[in-house]
């Protein structure tokens, strides 16, 4: 019994100090994401997506990354816009980017993994909207996106759909930093950060249980063996494939699954799969059935599919491009999993300062009304109050 509970207070020790590692990175952030959003309407959103040409796209994955979101409150949202009216192919795009191409995403990897992987991360994603974009026009067929459409117009509810029904963006006119600077501006960014924490907490606290639990309990021989790091050819042709599926079957997505992948990274898997493993946030067996909710067992499946091949190769070009360029990073793997102690260094005083600074934002939100929409996020969009989704806070 004694070797069992050392073993579970070693795995809550290296997730804990994980935590400790990436927190000011996670409130930072969501803070700057916040402030994005608080002036970004998501009512507007729709109209800008008619098509699926590159100006359109473009735009799609603009915004989608300055909406940040959990990877259910995105799919959720981009089932929205599909029914407003934006083309399907943007609002996929619109979903990869609100969770892929965000600024907490990238602050993680460099973090625990380095600034590489947030490079690649960065590139690979409009890498993959490209070849999703094309893959759409050869085999998204007119009846199978009519389907989906109505499908979609059923409005059968998913996860965290009052969440992406809510817009709390700043209605008042003015400039950038008046809005910003204004009562309204406060309010509106401290009740999207704390919402977008709750959409998010859940999936962070998983994954860094389960990464903690992986290099607690994992011998590095099973990494190696699942990744044939003793054939270095093999690695970075399985890697990309091996990804994706060890995603999966894992059940964390969004900004959750990055510790994990330092874990994988340290174990052995190649770079590409690496940056597969982040993108298939959205294919993970809970929104694969949300999929088929929303569009239909056929287009959850088509996405699958295509979301899958195009993460895969998106990992495929990051891998033989990276390397000849000198990007890929190389020599011992020393993700940081926690295993070292919290100490008194420039991340604690970080984490001090914006710990403060999520404070202050959790008064103003408790302050002015923020439980009620709490208590909102996870139910149907006709449960949020016209206020709340149309006007923003006040």
């Amino acid at each position: 019994m004694g070797t069992v509970w050392h073993g579970v207070l070693h795995a809550l020790g290296i997730a804990g100090s994980m935590t400790w590692q990436v927190t000011w990175s996670l409130i930072l952030g969501f803070t700057l994401s916040a402030i994005i959003e608080a002036l970004v309407r998501k009512s507007t959103i729709a109209r800008l997506l008619p098509d699926d040409r590159p100006r359109s796209l473009a735009t799609a994955a603009g915004l989608g990354a300055a909406s940040s979101s959990c990877s259910y409150a995105a799919v959720a949202l981009a089932r929205s816009l599909f029914r407003k009216g934006a083309d399907f192919t943007a609002a996929m795009t619109f979903q990869i980017a609100s969770t892929n191409l965000v600024i907490e995403l990238g602050l993680i990897l460099a973090l625990l993994i380095g600034w590489r992987f947030t490079l690649a991360e960065f590139i690979g994603g409009p890498i993959m909207i490209v070849l999703l974009a094309l893959l759409f026009r050869r085999f998204l067929t007119t009846r199978l996106r009519e389907a989906a459409a109505r499908q979609a117009e059923q409005g059968v509810a998913g996860s965290m759909e009052g969440h992406a029904a809510m817009d709390m963006s700043v209605g008042t006119p003015g400039s950038f930093w008046s809005r910003l600077a204004s009562p309204a501006g406060f309010t509106s960014v401290s009740h999207n950060f704390v919402m977008e924490w709750a959409a998010v907490l859940r999936d962070i606290v998983i994954g860094l249980l389960i990464a903690g639990a992986a290099a607690a309990w994992i011998p590095d021989s099973f990494w190696q063996h699942l990744f044939f790091t003793d054939h270095p050819l093999l690695a970075k042709i399985w890697g990309p494939l091996i990804g994706p599926l060890v995603a999966v079957v894992t059940f964390v997505c969004s900004i959750g699954n990055v510790p994990l992948a330092a874990v994988l990274w340290n174990g052995g898997i190649s770079f590409g799969g690496v940056v597969a493993f982040i993108f298939a946030d959205l294919i993970i067996i809970p929104i694969l059935l949300i999929y088929r909710k929303y569009y239909g067992a056929k287009m959850a499946w088509f996405l699958f599919a295509t979301f899958y091949a195009t993460m895969a190769a998106a990992g495929y070009v990051i891998e033989f491009v990276f390397s000849p360029l000198g990007l890929a990073p190389t020599g011992a793997r020393h993700a940081k999993i926690g295993e070292d102690a919290i100490r008194w260094n420039y991340t604690t005083v970080l984490n001090i300062v914006f710990l403060l600074l999520a404070a202050a934002l959790l008064w103003r939100f408790l302050s002015t009304g923020g439980r009620s929409m709490l208590a909102m996020m996870g139910g149907a969009p006709e449960d949020v109050s016209d206020d709340a989704r149309l006007h923003g806070p006040s």
